[in-house]
């Protein structure tokens, strides 16, 4: 999402600031003053707290992480949230997409597709693989750009590849779960192909996402729409092109910690240590320019009332404290959709789903069983 990769790109420059200033003072160090003694020698004199001082910002550069992150989130609870990668395949989509997809779990149950949320892969739906996999088939992808799929970066085109994803499947109903961005693919699936959606969509798990462009339901939408064009979108398209330069920055950035930093606001109070290193290595190992091109097209994305014609149940869970998409996208979505159930989940942020796993996922199956025999 547009915020956090606004954070994240705030929290890089802070760490490049760090190394440049330990350079500086070693440079400094090495440099010292000369100075005229008594007897009229002239000599290098340094002192040592600078040289000191350089030593300790660099190697808070190398090692800042394993300070920081203990700091910032809680200690793991033994469910660790790890980058698991199943026995997966790579399948054509269109406009030449290509997509990774796995399929696990309960072979012989209901099928579960489920779509991450952007600058991540379907890594991040550990807990979810390992809950709901006990009772359904689950299948994850990545969406393309991230992960190890590839193709153009849209929602027409994510919304497309999913559609592929579900005819891979070979499931004749389906219950879609999608996380932020994977929500808003789920919207413009029900858009641009309601005759699919109808006709194989049992039910859909809306998670922390919008029905419009970010900037517009995320904190301080006003000031973020009106620094859009003069800042966001010039800054965005700068880190397509220098996409080298920003990654390795990036990859600087989560060695010392910046960038546990900058994911830290997507969390609520829940977090524990693991759940933030994953977030920040997924974000750091996704190429910045296509995370960058994604957040260009969520400026451009509209769904609004894309549910309001279908009869599929949708249940939308919310965080009680998003900054990232607020409370109230999942509301505007809720009164949208015809046969909606909201919930919004006490003390989590952008990143429920993970933080709140057991809660997210109890609900998910819930749902899913009722839909599956409804449907």
């Amino acid at each position: 999402m547009p915020l956090l990769s606004m954070t994240r790109f705030m929290t890089m420059l802070l760490s490049m600031v760090v190394v440049g200033f330990a350079i500086y003072m070693a440079w400094n160090w090495y440099q010292g003053d000369l100075v005229r003694l008594d007897n009229g020698d002239v000599v290098r004199r340094r002192e040592d707290w600078v040289i000191w001082l350089a030593a300790g910002l660099g190697l808070f550069s190398m090692l800042g992480r394993l300070l920081i992150a203990p700091i910032l989130a809680r200690p793991d609870r033994g469910e660790r949230s790890v980058e698991d990668r199943a026995d997966g395949t790579q399948i054509a989509g269109p406009n030449g997409s290509s997509l990774y997809v796995e399929a696990l779990g309960n072979a012989s149950g209901p099928t579960l597709i489920l779509t991450h949320g952007w600058a991540m892969d379907s890594t991040i739906w550990h807990y979810a693989k390992q809950t709901l996999g006990k009772r359904f088939r689950i299948v994850v992808w990545d969406l393309p750009g991230l992960g190890e799929s590839k193709g153009p970066i849209s929602l027409e085109n994510f919304a497309g590849c999913l559609a592929s994803v579900i005819a891979w499947s070979g499931a004749e109903r389906v219950v879609l779960v999608g996380h932020s961005i994977g929500g808003m693919t789920i919207q413009t699936l029900a858009r641009d192909h309601a005759a699919l959606f109808e006709r194989h969509v049992v039910g859909i798990a809306l998670l922390n996402t919008t029905y419009t462009n970010p900037l517009k339901t995320m904190v301080l939408p006003r000031f973020m729409q009106a620094i859009r064009w003069p800042i966001l979108e010039p800054v965005m398209w700068l880190g397509v092109i220098l996409q080298p330069l920003i990654w390795l920055s990036a990859w600087q950035s989560y060695i010392s910690g910046m960038a546990h930093l900058a994911n830290r606001i997507g969390f609520g109070k829940y977090v524990t240590r693991s759940q933030l290193n994953h977030v920040s290595l997924l974000a750091t190992k996704n190429p910045p320019g296509n995370v960058n091109k994604g957040n260009l097209a969520m400026f451009r994305w509209d769904a609004t009332g894309a549910l309001s014609k279908s009869l599929v149940p949708v249940l939308i869970l919310a965080g009680e404290v998003d900054i990232v998409t607020k409370p109230i996208a999942s509301h505007a979505i809720a009164q949208q959709a015809a046969l909606a159930t909201e919930e919004v989940v006490e003390g989590v942020n952008h990143m429920g789903m993970l933080e709140r796993a057991d809660h997210y996922n109890e609900r998910i199956g819930a749902f899913a069983d009722q839909v599956f025999v409804r449907g």
